[in-house]
């Protein structure tokens, strides 16, 4: 016989609650950490909370663990009890970049996490002011090599991944190219719309208003395909750069050492919320791509991003501390 897809949630969460034995409770409080105080992200958060309840058969609140560049929210995880009440809401930096650019980051995200679900990626685009002579990415390419001191591009932080998509950028069109880091996005939307700095990478929810409204010119976006709300910027692979590729994320992830039924019960959990009509609209809206994926999927695509984005932060020389 079939079952529901409730049916099926609510057995997984049983199986799951058992394998954990007497370290969780059933119907116990759950929670899910959070790297970054406020924001869109903590939206999300509260959302997706609200929408597990009911799959997972308890109340799920949302718990802030701010600074560090998400690194206290990472420790939170790592030290919380293995038991199916804490998962963490992390992006891509958090897991894969800032090891690499911490000297002491006193967790490994490959063997201190327990991957859930993805639950959306995002992309960045390459942007210049509106009134650059240069057209098009290649335009930009050829413009630069007879503009070579002007060769700097703004990011929204410093070992961000905007900043190392510029240095693998750079090393693709074989042109030096120094980062102009800011504290977010606010500060290096006014240089750029001005000129004062040359061109600026961030993600496209970022970049699309100002470039819808005429204010700076979108050249090339990051992605395999071109992103539906910007169908007429091509991405850099179109414009003959096929190795300039990114993609951003944000996951769910458990402690290690939690039993994988548990871990089954919520990422089965999420998937099914991530099919939520509201929820998907709630992502768009904020320039995400709503995704889900099985545990094994998050750890393949943390494992391949560890590994590609290594020798760029590498070759970077950027230290964070």
């Amino acid at each position: 016989m079939i079952r529901t897809l409730h049916g099926l949630l609510a057995a997984a969460a049983l199986v799951g609650m058992n394998a954990a034995g007497a370290q969780a409770s059933p119907g116990s409080p759950a929670r899910i950490l959070l790297a970054f105080e406020g924001g869109s992200a903590r939206g999300v958060a509260l959302d997706l909370a609200e929408r597990l309840r009911e799959p997972l058969g308890r109340s799920v609140h949302v718990e802030e663990k701010p600074g560090g560049g998400g690194r206290i929210a990472a420790l939170a995880l790592k030290h919380a009890a293995a038991d199916g009440a804490t998962v963490a809401m992390l992006p891509i930096a958090v897991p894969v970049l800032v090891p690499m650019t911490f000297k002491d980051v006193q967790y490994d995200a490959m063997h201190d996490f327990a991957p859930v679900s993805q639950i959306a990626s995002y992309r960045f685009g390459f942007a210049v002011a509106a009134n650059h002579p240069a057209k098009s990415f290649p335009e930009y390419v050829t413009w630069l090599q007879s503009h070579r001191s002007e060769a700097f591009y703004g990011s929204p932080a410093a070992g961000s991944l905007p900043h190392f998509l510029g240095v693998l950028m750079a090393r693709a069109i074989g042109i030096d190219m120094t980062q102009v880091a800011y504290k977010g996005f606010a500060p290096m939307s006014i240089d750029l719309m001005s000129g004062t700095v040359g061109a600026g990478i961030s993600s496209i929810s970022d970049l699309i208003e100002l470039h819808q409204a005429g204010r700076i010119r979108i050249l090339a976006t990051s992605g395999t395909e071109r992103e539906a709300r910007l169908p007429g910027v091509p991405t850099f692979g179109e414009t003959g750069y096929p190795s300039i590729q990114a993609s951003g994320w944000v996951g769910f992830f458990a402690p290690a050492r939690t039993p994988a039924p548990v871990v089954r019960a919520w990422s089965t959990a999420v998937n099914a919320v991530l099919q939520s009509a509201p929820t998907r609209q709630k992502l768009v809206d904020l320039g995400l791509d709503p995704t889900g994926t099985s545990p094994e999927a998050l750890k393949a695509i943390m494992a391949d991003d560890i590994a590609r984005w290594a020798p760029i932060v590498q070759a970077s020389g950027f230290h964070a501390d």
